[in-house]
């Protein structure tokens, strides 16, 4: 995979390459380097078939757009990745400072309950956390708010 990459790459290094040398040529523009720039014309349009064909094989590559929000804002495309990475992370903590906090109300309830003589729950205490609560059979919706 990382050769496809390595071949892009050089493709557009020389395409940017061709593009300044370009700009060299017609800024100082003489009727003698016409064919200088007719070269460097077919070298250009050469480049974009090359890397049009790189394109065909990198197809099922996706990036997020965010990324293409921060090379227009100016910004290092690698800060992307830092601060999703930075999110997940602080995401993480939080779920499990949840996790930690339901275990703990969950020990000190049934240490309360074993203190006070209860030695069973009712039924639907002792599902895990993990499962939705039962829903109530005459649950309705007023009218209007769902439709």
């Amino acid at each position: 995979m990382a050769e496809k990459f390595d071949h892009l790459e050089e493709h557009l290094e020389k395409f940017v390459e061709n593009i300044r040398q370009l700009g060299i040529i017609v800024s100082d523009f003489q009727p003698s380097s016409q064919a200088g720039l007719n070269q460097k014309l077919n070298f250009i349009v050469t480049g974009l078939q090359d890397i049009d064909k790189c394109r065909q094989q990198l197809h099922d590559i996706t990036v997020p757009l965010e990324v293409f929000e921060y090379i227009d804002q100016g910004r290092n495309p690698q800060l992307y990745t830092k601060e999703c990475l930075e999110r997940a992370l602080a995401k993480n903590e939080q779920v499990k400072g949840k996790i930690d906090t339901m275990k703990y109300f969950q020990k000190t309830w049934l240490s309360t309950e074993a203190s006070e003589g209860r030695t069973t729950l009712p039924p639907n205490r002792t599902r895990p956390l993990s499962e939705d609560p039962p829903r109530p059979a005459e649950l309705s919706w007023p009218s209007g708010c769902c439709d």
